[in-house]
C-alpha cells in the first residue's frame, strides 16, 4: 500500500551554521537532541533507508525550527529563498520520495507570500509549514493577509506546527518547573503547551473569521488534531455564529470542509477514534514527526487500526495525494 507522511523534519547544518550565535545558544543542548541533530541533517542516506525498510513511499519534509524565524524581517527573506533552494536541490533526483513545505520569512509577509508562489510554481513544493506565532502574533492578525491570500490563490494547505510560545506566555505557565529553560520543558513544549497553543491558534482563525474570508484555504495541524477533537462538541457551542465571534458558519463545518489533521507523534488508537469520530476519514492523514518519533512507531500504529482497506487508504495516502495533488 502506498504510505504518504507529511510531518518530517529537516535542518541543515550548513544553514543553520548561518543564524546568529545567540539564536541558537539554547537549542540542541541535550543528549537527545544531540542524537536527533544528524538525522535532521540527513535526507538521501538514513531516512530513506528507514522509509524503504517500513514501506513509507513518500515524505513531505519542513525544517524544523532552526531557520528564518530566527532573523530580522529584513534578513528573513534571502535566508528562507536559500533554504528553499538547497532543498529543492537536495531532492531533485527522489521526485517520487520527496517533495517539501516551503520555509516562509513570515516576519516579512509579502515576501514570504511571493517565496511561496516560486517555490510552489518553481520546484512543486505543496504548500508552507508556519511554526507558532511569528512575533508573539497569530495568523489571524492582518499583517499575515498576503500570506493567507496567496496559499489560497495557489491552492496549496498552509501547516501551522507548533512552535515557541511568547516569553509572556513562558513566564506566567511554564516557568519554575523543572530544570530546563521554560522554552523547551515538557510542560511548555511537547508535553501539552504546544498544542493547546495550536489549538488556539485554529480556533482564532475561526473566530476571527479568516476562514470564513478564504473560503479557500486549507489549514493542516499535526499530533492528532492538538486536542481538538476532544473538545469539539463543546467548542461547537460555544462557536456558534452570533455568540461574539466574526465567524458566519459552524465550527464543525467549517473544520470539515477547510481543516485537516495528521496522526503525527500520535501511536495510540483511542485518540485516533475520537478524531475519526470528529473530524472524519477525509480529514485525517497519517505522518510520523520522524526523526522525533521513528517510522517503525508509525507503521506499528497504522497496521493496528481496525477499519475497512478504502478507509485506511484514504488515511495513509488518498488524503494526501488529493489535498497535497501528489498524483
Amino acid at each position: 500500500m502506498r504510505i504518504v507522511t507529511l510531518e518530517e523534519h529537516i535542518s541543515l547544518p550548513e544553514l543553520t551554521s548561518l543564524l546568529p550565535a545567540a539564536a541558537l545558544a539554547s537549542f540542541g543542548q541535550s543528549p537527545a537532541m544531540q542524537q536527533i541533530i544528524p538525522k535532521l541533517a540527513d535526507i538521501s542516506g538514513e531516512r530513506l533507508k528507514s522509509m524503504d525498510d517500513n514501506g513509507i513511499s513518500m515524505q513531505i519534509i519542513s525544517v524544523d525550527g532552526f531557520g528564518a524565524g530566527l532573523l530580522t524581517k529584513e534578513k528573513a527573506p534571502a535566508f528562507a529563498t536559500l533554504y528553499n533552494d538547497t532543498i529543492a536541490n537536495k531532492i531533485a533526483d527522489y521526485p517520487d520520495r520527496f517533495s517539501a513545505f516551503a520555509h516562509l520569512p513570515v516576519s516579512a509577509p509579502l515576501a514570504a507570500a511571493d517565496e511561496l508562489e516560486r517555490v510552489v510554481k518553481d520546484y512543486g513544493f505543496r504548500g508552507a509549514m508556519i511554526r507558532g506565532l511569528t512575533d508573539e502574533l497569530f495568523l489571524d492578525n492582518p499583517m499575515f493577509a498576503p500570506i493567507l491570500e496567496r496559499a489560497e490563490r495557489l491552492d496549496v494547505p498552509v501547516y501551522i506546527h507548533p512552535g515557541l510560545p511568547p516569553k509572556s506566555v513562558v513566564d506566567a505557565y511554564y516557568s519554575n518547573v523543572g530544570p530546563l529553560p521554560g522554552y523547551f520543558e515538557p510542560l511548555g513544549c511537547y508535553g501539552w503547551g504546544w498544542h493547546s497553543e495550536t489549538a488556539i491558534h485554529v480556533l482564532r482563525l475561526l473566530a476571527g473569521g479568516i476562514f470564513d474570508q478564504y473560503p479557500k484555504l486549507k489549514i493542516i495541524i499535526g499530533h492528532m488534531g492538538e486536542m481538538l477533537p476532544m473538545m469539539m462538541a463543546r467548542s461547537e457551542r460555544a462557536f456558534k455564529p452570533g455568540n461574539g465571534g466574526a465567524n458566519q458558519r459552524t465550527l464543525t463545518d467549517t473544520f470539515k470542509q477547510q481543516l485537516y489533521i495528521t496522526t503525527s507523534g500520535f501511536f495510540t488508537q483511542p485518540p485516533f477514534k475520537l478524531a475519526m469520530d470528529t473530524f472524519g476519514e477525509d480529514n485525517i492523514m497519517f505522518s510520523v514527526d520522524y526523526p522525533f518519533s521513528t517510522n517503525e512507531m508509525g507503521i506499528d500504529f497504522l497496521n493496528q487500526i481496525d477499519l475497512p482497506e478504502e478507509k485506511i487508504k484514504k488515511i495513509a495516502h488518498g488524503n494526501a495525494d488529493r489535498i497535497l495533488k501528489l498524483v
